[in-house]
């Protein structure tokens, strides 16, 4: 952690806050998943600077649209790289989420998989807690199509916690409507006793 000493994340942190009113399906807002998604890199061994102060405002541009990006660009000697990455990972106006994850995966620097891959495990553990089946399924296999080549490239132990979370959320995908279709059941079976 010593490498660490003297990395002020502090200002990406204050700008990270104008993502605390931008809600999340699971819940939550997108200011905690900012934190939560630098949390997995630190837990990875990750202490790039860059990539960690990234990893803290990555979706301040998708989510923020009307964002003063000049703000990014003004806080320090690594200010320009964070952006520079930061827009690795946005999503481009009228881009398909497929054609994103290709590009990320086909053209990114190791350094946008990496937070790619990060920002992946974070939405996967908050997916939960997300009811909405059609989502979670879709997201699921999403994850496996685009994230887990983009893992396989970036980083084997992230690779195994991304595979470990989609088998255990289609897991709950599956009991989920193995409840819900014995309720429903359970229910015809009231309205006929």
């Amino acid at each position: 952690m010593q490498l660490m000493i003297g990395m002020h994340l502090a200002p990406y942190i204050q700008i990270s806050t104008y993502l605390i009113g931008k809600s999340r399906e699971a819940g939550g807002n997108m200011f905690r998943h900012q934190l939560d998604t630098m949390s997995i890199l630190i837990d990875y061994g990750y202490i790039d600077s860059v990539l960690l102060k990234a990893s803290l405002v990555h979706d301040i541009l998708e989510d923020i649209p009307d964002f003063n990006h000049n703000i990014l660009l003004s806080i320090d000697f690594e200010s320009h790289a964070v952006y520079d990455l930061v827009q690795e990972v946005t999503r481009r106006p009228g881009e398909a989420k497929p054609d994103f994850l290709t590009r990320v995966r086909k053209k990114g620097s190791n350094n946008a998989k990496i937070l790619k891959v990060a920002d992946r495990i974070s939405n996967m553990i908050s997916l939960g807690f997300v009811n909405n089946l059609e989502f979670v399924e879709r997201y699921i296999n999403e994850t496996e199509r685009y994230l887990l080549p983009i893992a396989e490239e970036a980083s084997q132990y992230m690779l195994r916690e991304l595979s470990d979370l989609v088998i255990s959320r289609r897991k709950y995908l599956e009991d989920f409507r193995h409840f819900k279709t014995g309720a429903e059941n359970k229910e015809s079976a009231d309205l006929f006793n």
